[in-house]
């Protein structure tokens, strides 16, 4: 079987797994009262609303992968790292899912701890890490930062419906527009599952009757796949500012996760407090809709994942004009969000 084949196998499997086992996952956390209540003044939803939907997700891009395996010769090496970001995204998906059941009272301290533990797994035992940084223990110790940073990144956005998993679609869309080229193989089968897995996730999240939330084990299994992909393949063949192409790619959870941050220390505030100083909430505030926010945000989002590519091809005076407008464009933002009164 060829590779553009298994391919689309790889993520059609996903999408319908996601699919059929979503309303699955939403009647066991509605049997098992495994719910989101709107109980605290941070909670934007009115009715308490079922977990879970993360499960669906994780669930369809790992068997996906292991269908795939059981039809597809692999590469030497590919196998090696799927292992590595299925044992970490495993640990990431279970301690989310503690929080989601809530029969832990973990703190932000061992929460974060075990996180350190998961990225470590996929940067020292399957060399997951940076590879443009000649530094061993640098490219490691900044590696594990990132892959921690970005999975906290996907779950601090997760605070409106198709919010969280419309910016991960297109971004895991993104990482394998870039990486199909290079032929990072287990980066475009990993890509196309989590896709899948999301897409068939989504119209439940967006659904007014069948709702379902991906929760912290969804979010944070999601982040940790995608800050994995975005370690996977080669941004620098053409120009060597091309490795800031991530930064692109994931750009809204990063700015979100300062943006957040800097609003709760302005106010005297633990940034690892929640708030409703998010920027999509901020939007809200002004009059946006929930619909145009999604759509504003999908479309920024499209924007940037381009721009990343052509990061990747692009001279460096052109890649530094686009990176300087870009920068000028979330500053901007920046100001006109921070006019916004929340509570």
């Amino acid at each position: 079987m060829n590779f553009n084949t298994a391919y689309l196998l790889a993520f059609l499997a996903a999408l319908l797994i996601s699919v059929a086992g979503t309303p699955i996952f939403r009647f066991i956390a509605i049997k098992l009262n495994i719910l989101d209540r709107p109980i605290t003044a941070v909670k934007t939803h009115k009715v308490s609303t079922p977990y879970l939907g993360g499960a669906a997700v994780a669930g369809a891009a790992i068997i996906s992968l292991c269908f795939i395996r059981l039809i597809t010769s692999f590469p030497d090496g590919t196998l090696r790292s799927l292992r590595g970001i299925i044992y970490g995204s495993a640990i990431m998906f279970l301690l989310g899912l503690v929080d989601d059941v809530k029969f832990s009272g973990l703190g932000y301290k061992s929460k974060l701890i075990i996180q350190i533990i998961a990225s470590s797994i996929a940067v020292f035992g399957f060399d997951i890490r940076i590879n443009f940084i000649p530094i061993y223990w640098l490219s490691c110790l900044i590696s594990v930062i990132w892959i921690t940073g970005v999975s906290n990144a996907l779950n601090i956005i997760d605070i409106m419906d198709g919010l969280s998993s419309g910016i991960a679609l297109i971004a895991s869309l993104a990482f394998f527009v870039i990486s199909l080229p290079t032929e990072m193989i287990y980066v475009n089968f990993c890509a196309l599952a989590l896709a899948g897995g999301i897409i068939g996730f989504m119209p439940y999240n967006l659904s007014k009757s069948k709702k379902i939330f991906l929760g912290d084990a969804g979010s944070l299994f999601i982040g940790f796949v995608l800050a994995c992909l975005s370690l996977g393949t080669s941004y620098s063949s053409m120009t060597e500012i091309g490795v800031f192409a991530p930064l692109f790619i994931l750009a809204i959870p990063i700015y979100e996760t300062f943006l957040v941050s800097m609003f709760r220390m302005r106010k005297g505030k633990s940034p690892l407090l929640g708030s409703k100083d998010h920027y999509a909430l901020r939007l809200e505030k002004m009059g946006w809709t929930r619909k145009k926010i999604l759509i504003i945000t999908y479309i920024v989002c499209v924007i940037l994942s381009a721009s990343a590519y052509l990061f990747t091809k692009a001279t460096v005076i052109f890649a530094g004009l686009l990176l300087l407008i870009i920068i000028i464009c979330l500053w901007a933002a920046s100001i006109k969000l921070a006019q916004v009164k929340v509570e």
